[in-house]
């Protein structure tokens, strides 16, 4: 069975933080890039960041950038996503993908990449 499964979403004031969680079972993400990307409802789901397949590099959207981190535990199989300063426009489902560039090895932010998408996690940002 491959699987992506976030977690560590949750409620937190403006200004707070949280770790999102991604962990792959079935297959290894050292042979992917693994983006994040959110979903508001009546929106797109819009692309935060992404780490490639190497882990050598990294994408932030705008407005992420400076804030969110992403990072990758190899051994652990798993893709993280550290939000600080958070917004109560940070407020969206947040789901990982394992994401396959059309061309070359980088780190595409696009949901037509996605070879598997996890089910989501809701982070709320409010008073």
């Amino acid at each position: 069975q491959l699987q992506l499964v976030e977690s560590g979403g949750g409620s937190v004031q403006p200004g707070g933080s949280l770790r999102l969680s991604c962990a792959a079972s079935g297959f290894t993400l050292d042979n992917y890039a693994t983006g994040w990307f959110r979903q508001v409802p009546g929106r797109e789901r819009e692309g935060v960041s992404c780490i490639t397949s190497s882990g050598k590099g990294t994408i932030y959207a705008d407005g992420m950038r400076g804030r969110f981190t992403i990072s990758r535990d190899s051994g652990e199989n798993t893709v993280y996503l550290q939000m600080n300063r958070l917004k109560v426009e940070d407020t969206a489902v947040y789901y990982c993908a394992a994401l396959r560039p059309r061309y070359g090895n980088g780190c595409p932010l696009e949901t037509e990449s996605a070879a598997y998408w996890g089910q989501g996690t809701q982070v709320t940002v409010s008073l």
